[in-house]
C-alpha cells in the first residue's frame, strides 16, 4: 500500500467567530501556518494578521457572522487578507487617530502595500508583508587579527 502525502500549499484559509477570542485564535494559527511555511521571522505578518483580525471582530462583526482569514505565501512576501461582513465601515488610516488606535498606522509601516477592496457582502482588507531573510552573521562579533 502507497502511502499518501500532504502536497504543500502556499495558502491559508480559516473562519473565526467575529469575537475577541476569534481574533487572537486567527494570529495563533497564522503564526502556526508560518512557521509550518519555514518563515523565520514571523513578526512583521504576525501584526498585521492580529491588527486586521481585531478590527474585523470589533469593527467589522455583525452578530452571528464570521470573518475570514486568508494568507498566501509568495516567494518573498505574504499576503495577508481578513474579510468581515461589516461592507458599510471601512478603514482609514490617520496620523494621529482619535480613538487611541494606532493599528493601520502599524499596518501601513510593516506592509509594501495595503487596501480594502469590497465584497457581495462586507469588505476584505489586504496588506503584503515582506518576508525578511535573517542576515547571516549579524550577531557575530569579529576581531581584527593581530600582527606580528
Amino acid at each position: 500500500m502507497k502511502s499518501e502525502k500532504a502536497t504543500p500549499t502556499s495558502e491559508f484559509v480559516l473562519r473565526l467567530s467575529a469575537t475577541r477570542r476569534g481574533a487572537r485564535l486567527a494570529r495563533l494559527l497564522a503564526v502556526q501556518q508560518l512557521r509550518d511555511w519555514d518563515v523565520l521571522d514571523t513578526a512583521a505578518a504576525e501584526l498585521v494578521v492580529a491588527e486586521l483580525a481585531n478590527n474585523a471582530a470589533t469593527h467589522g462583526r455583525v452578530a452571528g457572522r464570521d470573518f475570514e482569514v486568508r494568507m498566501e505565501r509568495g516567494e518573498d512576501h505574504v499576503r495577508i487578507e481578513v474579510s468581515d461582513t461589516r461592507g458599510d465601515r471601512e478603514p482609514v488610516p490617520v496620523a494621529r487617530p482619535d480613538e487611541g488606535g494606532y493599528g493601520l498606522v502599524l499596518v501601513s509601516a510593516l506592509a509594501t502595500a495595503w487596501g480594502v477592496k469590497a465584497r457581495c457582502v462586507g469588505k476584505t482588507v489586504w496588506a503584503t508583508v515582506p518576508l525578511t531573510e535573517p542576515r547571516r552573521g549579524q550577531n557575530r562579533v569579529t576581531f581584527p587579527v593581530p600582527s606580528c
